[in-house]
């Protein structure tokens, strides 16, 4: 259902951190102009656990409304209390979204059965597309393959997203998955071999910046057509690395900014990109041709 190269969108913010709409409908022409599959508001690049309730939900309907089914929209609907995450994923339901991605639960490390509750009650609720995400580094909780084969008997879980950069378990959840649930890398860096070894998509940082590149690159990849793919990941794979000089988003606005898209504002405890690492990082947007 959900393949390519999917974006996870950065939060255009003004100045003062308050959400710059303008921006932001300029970011979403720009991003369906250049062959991105799929948006994803409202995720970890999109600054969502600095949104309160209200913004969060706003930004979806607005991702929705100015997007107009021309490509997917999938919101991040993730919370550590599945009654709010049931919550988030139901007003994104209402809202139009294509489909919810929802972070495993951070703070409380559930067990791998307490995952596989949260996730059947979310998909229980809400009659959505639903792609569970795994990123221990930054939720402490890790959520295993044998998890994963639980929910091939949940219909509404279509995907799930991988972000722990591991290969041997892209290639396990793939062996596991089957045509059932499609794989989908959450790591840049590693997303090509990813997609060599049968997963369907990324949901990318990288996009954000080079969203053509990002496009081409998961199209080969997918076809497994590995010296095409190759190609354009050489062109791309500073990006993948120097978007994380420092913590997601920071770089990623930071270049946002400089190609002239969005405002420099980022809300605090994050802050703006220092100055040590331009150069590097416009090295790598000049590699990408961006």
């Amino acid at each position: 259902m959900f393949t390519g190269s999917m974006v996870a969108l950065a939060t255009p913010m003004n100045d003062d951190g308050s959400v710059d709409y303008e921006s932001y409908e300029n970011l979403i022409e720009f991003h369906i102009q250049n062959l991105t599959d799929a948006l994803v508001p409202v995720g970890t690049t999109g600054e969502s656990a600095t949104l309160n309730h209200d913004e969060h939900c706003e930004v979806v309907s607005f991702v929705v409304e100015k997007t107009a089914k021309r490509i997917p929209v999938i919101a991040g609907t993730g919370a550590n209390s599945t009654s709010e995450a049931i919550a988030l994923t139901k007003y994104a339901y209402e809202a139009g979204v294509d489909g919810c991605l929802s972070v495993t639960p951070y703070y409380n490390k559930p067990t791998q059965e307490g995952l596989y509750q949260h996730y059947k009650a979310i998909a229980e609720a809400v009659p959505v597309p639903l792609i569970p995400y795994n990123v221990p580094g930054r939720t402490s909780c890790d959520m295993l393959p044998e998890t994963v084969e639980r929910f091939l008997k949940i219909d509404n879980i279509v995907a799930v997203k991988e972000a722990i950069g591991d290969l041997d378990r892209i290639k396990k959840l793939v062996e596991i998955c089957g045509d059932k649930i499609n794989i989908l890398s959450g790591d840049d860096l590693t997303a090509m071999e990813a997609l060599l070894l049968g997963g369907k998509g990324v949901i990318t940082v990288t996009g954000n910046i080079a969203p053509k590149y990002m496009h081409l690159m998961c199209k080969a990849a997918i076809e497994g057509n590995r010296d095409l793919a190759q190609d354009y990941d050489k062109k791309i794979i500073g990006l993948h690395r120097d978007l994380f000089l420092e913590s997601n988003p920071i770089p990623a606005k930071w270049a946002l900014y400089k190609m002239g898209l969005i405002k420099k504002g980022i809300r605090l405890p994050l802050t703006l990109f220092s100055e040590e690492h331009y150069e590097k990082l416009l090295n790598s947007m000049k590699m990408a041709e961006v």
